[in-house]
């Protein structure tokens, strides 16, 4: 296969990550690739052509999406127009599945091939959409072992690739030299405060989290505190919160989130991939998350698994402070921050238990993922 034209459709952010790897990985395969589909500014770079911003796809929660629905089935169905039209040698789905599962289907469908990156939490919740995937996915790549396993169990052909984070962030972690690229001091602790990159998630989580700054810079007065903004919109979000407490030591920073972390002592977050990021880099860190009440109401009664953020699953077991919907206050993430900052032998046993994680995960997720596209377009499977 000489020169494959190759579509992938990614969603929101850390699949523009997962898909510009996945594209270099390929072209140093297929020289001659061809890349078209829904991506970001880190697929465009890689020489990807976007028939619209990926932007529009991002919308947070089931009630949430309701208002967008129009513009969404009408985007897909812009999209899956321009599949059948060009007929791809493959169809790569990247994540945010209630969007891309529905593209691959009509894919699949109408006779093209179909490969879903990164597993949908069917082993968590909504067991029954194994059921499709077995229907409309020719391969299923996985980030984490237990979703192969799971895969497997049900008959549909996976692989399981690991993280190309795990890749990408090294061993060891260099927090003074992050520091010193952001222009924070370098000395005294920082809380590094993520509340999300969505406008929906910004104003759910930034004010129980302004409030547990408060309580926090009160209860260690030498405490400093940095935000990643991830664009102009969400920064203006996030300033005018900040604006109900104008006296805290707050540097407010564009972008360069994992940085963000990297420069940190504990890490205040919603829940979502930064948190993988976040052990990555062997940051204690409490987890926060709350949606529309509806949507919870929903999602509440369907969920199988017993942990929500990515450190607690892939340890199996309780690492980090899961701060959920009503249990998420700012009472409650202070002292959930304030215990990281006063417990170092704490701190030192989840940083070994991270460390574990890391290599597990490691070994050229991107390069594995081609070379699994790769059997598929070639015909070993």
């Amino acid at each position: 296969m000489d020169a494959p034209l190759i579509a992938l459709v990614a969603g929101e952010a850390s699949g523009d990550i997962l898909g510009a790897g996945l594209i270099e990985a390929l072209r140093a395969r297929y020289p001659d690739a061809r890349f078209f589909g829904v991506g970001g500014e880190r697929m465009i770079a890689a020489g990807f052509e976007t028939l619209f911003p990926m932007e529009k796809l991002s919308v947070m929660g089931i009630t949430e999406v309701l208002a967008h629905l129009p513009e969404l089935f009408r985007l897909r169905r812009q999209l899956v127009d321009a599949l059948l039209e060009k007929r791809p040698a493959v169809v790569i789905t990247i994540d945010s599945p209630d969007f891309t599962l529905g593209v691959a289907k009509r894919a699949h469908a109408a006779g093209l091939r179909t490969v879903h990156y990164v597993s949908p939490s069917v082993w968590a919740w909504r067991q029954g959409r194994v059921k499709g995937i077995r229907r409309d996915v020719d391969l299923m790549l996985t980030l984490f072992p237990f979703e192969a396993l799971f895969y497997e169990e049900h008959g549909v052909p996976v692989a399981f690739v690991g993280h190309p984070l795990a890749d990408m962030i090294e061993l060891d972690v260099d927090t003074a030299a992050a520091r010193d690229e952001l222009g924070l001091a370098r000395d005294g602790q920082w809380l590094a405060v993520l509340p999300g990159s969505r406008g929906g998630e910004v104003s759910q989580l930034m004010p129980p989290f302004l409030d547990a700054m408060v309580r926090l810079q009160r209860d260690n007065p030498a405490l400093r505190f940095v935000i990643p903004a991830a664009n102009r919109a969400r920064r203006e979000q996030i300033e005018l919160a900040l604006g109900a407490a104008p006296a805290l030591p707050v540097t407010v920073v564009d972008g360069h989130s994992r940085t963000v972390m990297a420069a940190a002592d504990v890490v205040l977050m919603a829940s979502g991939t930064a948190t993988l990021e976040g052990l990555l880099l062997k940051k204690p860190m409490v987890v926060g998350y709350r949606v529309g009440a509806v949507t919870y109401a929903i999602v509440s009664r369907l969920v199988k698994s017993e942990f929500v953020a990515l450190p607690n699953l892939l340890c199996r077991k309780a690492m980090v402070p899961e701060l959920i919907q009503d249990q998420l206050s700012g009472e409650a993430a202070a002292r959930e921050v304030n215990r990281w900052l006063h417990e170092p032998r704490r701190v030192a046993a989840l940083r070994e238990d991270f460390t574990r994680v890391h290599e597990a995960l490691r070994g050229g997720a991107s390069v594995k993922a081609a070379a699994a596209v790769a059997g598929l377009l070639e015909g070993q499977r």
